[in-house]
């Protein structure tokens, strides 16, 4: 393939973040969708195409036409709960896609965003190491998208990412990340239930960005498989603590309830990533990933800016 710059499958939460990062730098990005995002990024070198990534014709088209050197899977639905209920078109949407760009990537790097849900959940922390066993349909789902990547293309490399959260605007209509819900409704003066029970490594998508792009850029050969977590191991209920502290909510908001009581109960009691290989990526400063604490005082002036 020419150098055609990067091509973001996903135009979520996630893949938008990834997408601005790059183009900050001077990467040519386009990032894809079946549905023209909400708010596209006012950011030039960031450019939007309508795509199925389950249409391997469609596929083609359009790796013919921008010939990517570099690209990043975020595809397929990432709703929990809706995977658990339509678990074979969760299957289907996500290997089908995987399978797609993995068929045509040729000699691009191919980065697939992968998630802690293909651990069950019964270990405190996983490594690259630790044996798969997915906890839920989205799981099993992404475990095969995977399998697909690393099985195709001649180079790939699967990140798995433990729990994302940033800023997003109180008009964005569906929160994509439990800190902007939690922030959203703390500020009206809403109670949040969260569970006590489920724990989890949040990493920021800043830092999220910051890893995929040193993995994109990395000359030398990778492990296959890389782990991306935040370094503190927090219960939701805590960390919904630490983001009223944050923001001067009322400490009474949060309402601590068992998980099976709530929207996460097929959700692993332990959603934490721990990594043995990312400090080996070569990068031109060390990246940092950051804590709950320095990643909500971060984050806390975009949500109280826009009361």
């Amino acid at each position: 393939m020419s150098a055609g710059g990067t091509l973001v499958v996903g135009s979520g939460f996630v893949g938008m973040g990834i997408a601005l990062r790059l183009a900050t730098a001077g990467e040519s990005v386009t990032v894809t969708s079946r549905n023209r995002p909400g708010r596209l990024p006012d950011t030039r070198g960031v450019r939007w195409h309508a795509l199925d990534a389950t249409d391997p014709e469609a596929c083609g088209r359009l790796v013919a036409r921008l010939g990517p050197r570099r690209v990043v899977l975020v595809h397929g639905p990432s709703d929990v709960t809706w995977c658990e209920a339509h678990p074979s078109r969760a299957v289907s949407a996500h290997t089908a896609a995987a399978a797609n760009l993995a068929a045509l990537a040729g000699d691009a790097r191919l980065l697939m965003i992968s998630t802690d849900n293909v651990f069950d959940g019964s270990r405190p922390d996983n490594t690259e190491d630790t044996p798969v066993s997915p906890a839920n349909a989205y799981g099993r789902a992404k475990l095969r998208a995977e399998h697909t990547v690393l099985e195709s293309a001649a180079d790939a490399v699967v990140l798995r990412v433990s729990l994302v959260y940033g800023h997003e605007p109180a008009d964005a209509g569906k929160w994509l990340n439990f800190f902007a819900a939690c922030a959203h409704r703390l500020l009206r003066g809403e109670p949040v239930t969260v569970p006590e029970d489920q724990w989890t490594t949040p990493v920021l998508v800043d830092d999220v960005a910051e890893v995929t792009a040193a993995v994109l850029a990395a000359e030398a050969p990778l492990p296959p498989v890389l782990h991306l977590g935040g370094p503190d191991r927090v219960s939701r209920a805590a960390w919904a603590s630490v983001i009223a502290q944050t923001l001067g909510a009322p400490p009474h908001l949060v309402v601590p309830v068992p998980r099976a009581a709530t929207r996460y109960a097929s959700r692993p009691e332990n959603a934490c990533l721990t990594s043995s290989l990312l400090t080996r990526l070569p990068a031109t400063a060390p990246i940092t990933v950051r804590g709950v604490r320095e990643g909500a005082s971060e984050l806390a002036g975009a949500f109280t800016d826009t009361r």
